[in-house]
Formats: structure tokens, C-alpha cells, sequence
């Protein structure tokens, strides 16, 4: 198996540049409505992101779950499961949209009720709300898609549905916001939209991936197969516990982002603003994660212990360089992305002062997030939960304790609940790898 530097980085790269694509949807969402709309429109898409990430990415299990499953599958040569995996978690992840769809009547008002939305924001955010989850099924349908193809190592193929997807939303901001000035609810549309173009790409994938007779092979698999009790119940045992998981991380932004709003609308618009450079050095970083997720998996289907320690070690050479990189970087151009970001001079102001908290968050976060990528690959879902779990608990407390210090306080708690994470995770990584190989 190869694993040098060269591989490494020839996997993650295009990882990488798909990640770096996936913020960016926020980001051009948040400079189309800072630029040509007022503060109650990107304060409503601010609101309305927190509230859609806690619900989409309580899902997020459809791509983490499956990646690690499909590397197993893949470094144990059963190249049936592999193609079960993608079957048995597309129709999930499909199903599972289709209730958020019909449910969404019922969880918009009540999470814009549990969130306080400000005066004036709230109906900007429940516009934005309502036209993103009619793309809930194209999203989570997706989910499965990505996490399938990072498991097979197809990172090219992940990348250029990627890119497909943020083609189509970009243009679509700029022509429901820019030109036709419909606001938040424009934003929510083109993003919706946007979705569905991605699930279109990813089924084009699959079959790319199978090759000239891919109906063949899925038609191959049979009823039995697909229905395997044992793999169906070992999906559904990680994907509850990295759901636990993802809650768990969800509230902790949602509480940064609740905290704000207690704060006023300026600070909460100036942290969303903020939050965009931590997505997108956390999203970028995620690539050496999500090749430690392919390399620690395929290591295990293949019982090979020295080439996930070496996979360990070079992804985390990655990571902790790439780390360093995004925090100077945020130091020296963060002043300049906020002024593209808005105009409004007091959210410029706070951001500003926020900055140096935001720029700390890549070198504190790196370990965490390279960590979960190791303890997915090696589908330690319960591992994965309960260091979530003890990260939100502390981060309460710490934001409590901190509240005080205002908006420097929500930062500071939010910086401690990596270190929490990682600790806890680093922690576990000596009996991960008895019981893996």
C-alpha cells in the first residue's frame, strides 16, 4: 500500500481544494448580502445557517460513516459491500431528507424561536429557512455520495461535484440577490438549487466509478446482500454514534452563535462574518483529516498496523503545518476579508477586534479535527460521542464562567472546546490501536 508523503498529499489535495469549495458557498452568501442587501438580511442568513447546520449536519454521519465502511470494505478487496455501501446509505440518506422536507414547517419557527432571533432578523432567516429545506433530500443524498467517494480514495471525482455545485450557486446568488434583489430568501433558493445539481453530479460519479457496466454490478448485489442484517445493523450502530457526536459539536456552535445573539445584532453578524475564515481553514484541514480517514480504514480492512501508524504520522505532519499556515494567514489578510465581507462599519469594528481569537482557532483545532478523521476511519463511533460529549459539557461551563468578558469570552470558550476534544481523543488513540489490527 502506498503511503509516502507524495501519496498523501496526491490524495488530499483535491480533497482540499473540494473542502476550500465548501465554505465558500457561505462566504459568497455572506459578501452578496453584506454588499447588496442591508444587516437584517445577513444577520437572517446568519441565524438561519446556525439553525440549518444543527439540522443538516446532525446527519453528517451519512458521509463520515460511510467513508470509514467503504475503506474497510475496500482494504478487505470485497468490492460487493463496497458497492452495498453506497446503495443502502444513498436510499437512507434520501428517506431522511424527504422527513426533514415534511417536517420543516414545524422546525423553523421553533428553532428560530429557541435561538431569539433579534427584531427584524427573524424574518429573513425564516425566508432563507424555507427555501433551504427543499433541498434536505439532494443535501443528505449527497452526504452519502461524498463519504463514499473519499472512502474509495476517489478525492478527483469528490472534488469536481464539488466544484459543479458551487458553480451553480454562486451564479445563482448573484442572480436571485444581485439582480433581482430577493434578499435571504434568494440566498436559501440558489443554495437549494444548487443541491440538487450536486446529487445529480454524484450519481454521475457512482457510475463512473463502476464503469461501463455499473448496472450490472449493482443488479449483482442481490436482495440478500443489500439486505444484510449484520452490515445494515453495524450502519446504523455507527451512524447513531456519530450522530450523538455531531449534536454534541453542533451545540457547541449553535451555543457561539446563541451567545452572540444574547450580545446584539452587530456582534452577531460580526462573528458570523468571522466564522467564515474558520470554516474555511477548518473545511481545507478536514483534507488530511478525510485522508486519514481513507488511509486509517483501508490500514484496518487490511490488518495492517504499520501502515496506519505511518498513515498516522503523515497525516499529522500535514496538519499541523497546514495549522500554522491558516492562522498567520488570518493574522496578516483577516482585516481585508472582513471589509469584503460588509460594510457596515460597527460589524467591521467588532470583527476586527475579534480577529486574533478567530486567527488562534487553526492551530487549537487542527488536533481535533485530525483526530476524528483517525477514529472514523477506524469506525470507533462510541469513542468518537462520548469525547464530543465531554467537549460540550466543559464548553458550557466555560462559556458561563466567561460570559463576563463579552464577546472575547464567547471566543476564548469556543477555543477551549477544541483543546477539550482533543485531549479527550488523544487519550484513546493508545487503545484504538490494540483493538484495531
Amino acid at each position: 500500500m502506498d503511503i509516502t508523503r507524495r501519496a498523501i498529499f496526491a490524495q488530499a489535495w483535491p480533497i482540499i481544494l473540494g473542502q476550500a469549495l465548501v465554505p465558500l458557498v457561505s462566504v459568497v452568501d455572506v459578501a452578496v448580502i453584506g454588499r447588496l442587501s442591508d444587516g437584517r438580511n445577513l444577520g437572517g442568513v446568519a441565524l438561519g445557517a446556525t439553525i440549518l447546520n444543527l439540522v443538516f449536519w446532525s446527519f453528517g454521519f451519512l458521509r463520515m460513516g460511510v467513508t470509514g465502511i467503504t475503506a474497510q470494505a475496500k482494504g478487505a478487496r470485497d468490492d460487493q459491500e463496497v458497492c452495498a455501501t453506497i446503495l443502502r446509505s444513498l436510499a437512507l440518506g434520501l428517506g431522511l431528507g424527504i422527513m426533514l422536507l415534511v417536517l420543516s414547517p414545524v422546525i423553523v419557527p421553533v428553532g428560530l424561536r429557541l435561538m431569539s432571533a433579534p427584531a427584524g432578523v427573524g424574518d429573513a432567516a425564516h425566508d432563507f429557512l424555507t427555501m433551504r429545506f427543499w433541498g434536505a433530500p439532494a443535501a443528505l443524498g449527497f452526504y452519502a455520495i461524498n463519504g463514499w467517494l473519499l472512502g474509495l480514495g476517489r478525492t478527483r471525482l469528490a472534488l469536481g461535484v464539488q466544484a459543479v455545485m458551487n458553480g451553480v450557486n454562486i451564479g445563482l446568488d448573484l442572480l436571485f440577490v444581485g439582480a433581482l434583489g430577493m434578499g435571504a430568501r434568494g440566498v436559501g433558493l440558489g443554495t437549494t438549487l444548487a443541491e440538487w445539481s450536486a446529487l445529480a453530479g454524484g450519481i454521475v460519479a457512482i457510475a463512473l466509478v463502476l464503469g461501463p457496466d455499473w448496472r450490472g454490478q449493482l443488479r449483482a448485489i442481490g436482495r440478500a446482500r443489500l439486505l444484510d442484517m449484520a452490515a445494515v445493523r453495524r450502519l446504523v450502530v455507527v451512524n447513531a454514534d456519530i450522530m450523538v457526536r455531531t449534536l454534541a459539536l453542533l451545540a457547541i456552535f449553535t451555543w457561539f452563535t446563541r451567545s452572540a445573539a444574547a450580545l446584539g445584532p452587530v456582534p452577531l453578524a460580526a462573528n458570523h462574518v468571522l466564522m467564515q475564515m474558520v470554516s474555511i481553514s477548518a473545511f481545507v484541514l478536514d483534507g488530511f483529516a478525510f485522508t486519514a480517514e481513507a488511509r486509517v480504514g483501508a490500514a484496518i480492512g487490511a490488518r495492517s498496523r504499520a501502515t496506519l501508524l505511518r498513515a498516522i504520522r503523515l497525516t499529522g505532519e500535514f496538519s499541523l503545518g497546514g495549522g500554522l499556515l491558516f492562522s498567520l494567514a488570518i493574522l496578516l489578510v483577516g482585516g481585508d476579508a472582513i471589509a469584503f465581507l460588509t460594510h457596515d462599519a460597527s460589524i467591521r469594528a467588532l470583527a476586527n477586534a475579534m480577529l486574533p481569537y478567530c486567527a488562534a482557532v487553526p492551530l487549537v483545532g487542527v488536533a481535533s479535527w485530525l483526530l476524528d478523521g483517525i477514529f472514523i476511519g477506524a469506525i470507533a463511533g462510541a469513542t468518537l460521542r462520548n469525547a464530543a460529549v465531554v467537549a460540550l459539557g466543559l464548553y458550557l461551563l466555560t462559556d458561563f464562567a466567561l460570559k463576563p468578558l463579552g464577546d472575547a469570552g464567547i471566543w476564548l470558550a469556543l477555543l477551549a472546546s477544541y483543546a477539550y476534544r482533543a485531549l479527550a481523543l488523544g487519550l484513546a488513540v493508545p487503545a484504538l490501536l490494540r483493538r484495531s489490527l
